[in-house]
């Protein structure tokens, strides 16, 4: 199988006059074998991306290249690719097994070779037993299941998803994650998965690329993402909740560094923090690392706000100096409306530019 290499690519869409640009200079290459997750906002450029791939929308400039085959200019139906949208789109008055056996039957293989495609692919998505039905007797999993057996059947080159499960509840999602998992390693071609949910980037991706205004911000397997964001936009974006914020200051004391966060101070004995004494700083952390005491000059003054129980932990919402703070406290955890303070596991600070959002350390 080849992999998939994308240079440059740029596209520009002409709206009242003005020039929107939905992809700015983006370079991928997806490994033979890989799964890539592209992730991002609603209107960052995920879909126009895979539709560049795909050959729904011409790129206004760079390259795709499918191994050593440019298809650039390819039309769709010379890229042998499979591709599965959010609509499942099957057809009402077919079976399953017609459903799943059309593409093929349009391409003219016989009938022997549609119906051991059909039942090779059926067997490894679990749909043996749903080949006789008629779609409006399916539910939504096994109907998502049909859809990617369709595309499973013709042995394609590439796999694109866009945004398959969006429409589906979370059991469900959770159901086919795995299926889809299983299926594109049995295929093993290279895989592009764009979707708006984190978690579908992160639990599923060999590698996630998120994407923020046209532009790649980031792209490294799901933990690397996850611990070591590049900007504000990742830290943000990825991870439930969501990293918290605070105003800080980078000081230097006895030739060590020291960020101040309110009237909190905190020594930070690591690299990339020269040359910004007396600089203001974003200061980024995850909400299971701030530590609630009821010591309220231990750290950030707050006050408790609400809690959310999940069963195996709390989300605490308190106010603090700094606008509302979510801290992941423990299962039995009430905070009664009073008064604590937030303290911070220096280790796992994130410091990013205050103006450019890059992170510095």
């Amino acid at each position: 199988m080849p992999d998939i290499k994308i240079q440059n690519l740029t596209k520009i869409y002409e709206e009242s006059g003005n020039d929107i640009v939905a992809v700015d200079d983006v370079d991928l290459t997806i490994g033979d074998g890989e799964f890539v997750t592209l992730v991002g906002p609603s209107g960052c450029g995920k879909t126009t991306t895979l539709r560049c791939v795909a050959g729904l929308n011409k790129p206004t400039s760079g390259t795709i290249y499918f191994g050593d085959r440019d298809v650039t200019d390819k039309p769709v139906q010379e890229r042998n690719i499979a591709l599965l949208f959010q609509d499942i789109a099957l057809y009402p008055h077919m079976s399953v097994q017609e459903n799943m056996a059309y593409g093929l039957k349009i391409a003219g293989f016989s009938r022997e070779e549609r119906i051991a495609r059909v039942e090779e692919a059926a067997e490894l998505l679990q749909i043996t037993d749903q080949l006789e039905k008629m779609p409006s007797e399916l539910s939504g999993g096994q109907q998502q299941r049909v859809a990617l057996g369709r595309s499973l059947v013709r042995d394609p080159e590439v796999f694109l998803f866009d945004e398959p499960m969006s429409d589906l509840d979370a059991k469900l999602k959770a159901e086919l994650r795995p299926v889809i998992e299983k299926v594109t390693d049995e295929i093993g071609c290279p895989t592009l998965y764009v979707t708006h949910d984190q978690e579908e980037a992160m639990t599923m991706s060999d590698r996630v690329a998120v994407i923020n205004d046209g532009e790649l911000e980031q792209v490294a397997p799901p933990k690397e993402i996850y611990d070591e964001p590049d900007s504000r936009f990742v830290s943000q974006f990825i991870g439930q909740p969501s990293t918290q914020f605070f105003d800080g200051n980078i000081g230097t004391v006895n030739g060590t560094a020291e960020l101040v966060v309110g009237d909190y101070e905190y020594e930070l004995d690591r690299a990339g923090l020269e040359g910004w004494d007396g600089d203001d700083v974003h200061v980024g952390l995850r909400p299971q690392y701030i530590s609630v005491s009821d010591d309220t000059g231990a750290g950030i003054p707050a006050t408790h706000l609400l809690d959310e129980p999940l069963g195996d932990a709390t989300h605490s919402f308190f106010e603090t100096e700094f606008g509302e703070v979510v801290v992941v406290t423990d299962p039995d955890f009430e905070g009664g409306g009073e008064e604590y303070g937030l303290v911070f596991q220096a280790d796992y600070i994130q410091l990013f530019d205050s103006s450019s959002g890059v992170r510095i350390a």
